[in-house]
């Protein structure tokens, strides 16, 4: 579902769960080029202040990303701006809940700033933060119209 700036009440929630494989991170540090020895080198990471291999951060705002561009506004959603403070690591094979949930409504441009924040499987907040979006203009179709 699409809402569009006119449809869109403070206070509207929506959220995305995804569990972290090995293989979604070495795709995603083959996809990004960010191949740091903290997300793909085991032996490395034992080193590390965690002690095992983590989830790229900009992998886990990838969530939020998500829930914007298919839920709350979703489809054509355009992103203007974020700020995330990460809380805790997040490891391979874990679950992680995004969420967001909408504080504001500008007028120019016809803008939305939503809280958002994950939870891992133990209810810990992972990150956290806010993100400002235009929503789209229409109803998007993933089906062109014919005449």
């Amino acid at each position: 579902m699409v809402h569009t700036w006119e449809k869109i009440l403070i206070g509207s929630t929506a959220s995305l769960s995804k569990i972290f494989s090995e293989k979604d991170v070495i795709l995603f540090a083959d996809l990004s080029g960010d191949k740091n020895p903290l997300h793909i080198d085991e032996v490395f990471s034992q080193e590390n202040r965690f002690g095992k291999r983590i989830v790229h951060g900009a992998f886990t705002t990838g969530l939020i990303s998500a829930v914007l561009g298919t839920s709350l506004p979703g489809p054509g959603t355009i992103y203007l701006r974020q700020t995330f403070t990460f809380l805790r690591p997040v490891f391979i094979g874990d679950e992680c809940v995004a969420h967001v949930e909408v504080m504001d409504k500008c007028t120019k441009p016809k803008s939305v700033v939503l809280k958002a924040w994950c939870v891992n499987q133990n209810g810990d907040c992972v990150l956290e933060g806010q993100v400002e979006v235009v929503p789209p203009k229409e109803q998007y179709s993933a089906y062109p119209q014919t005449a």
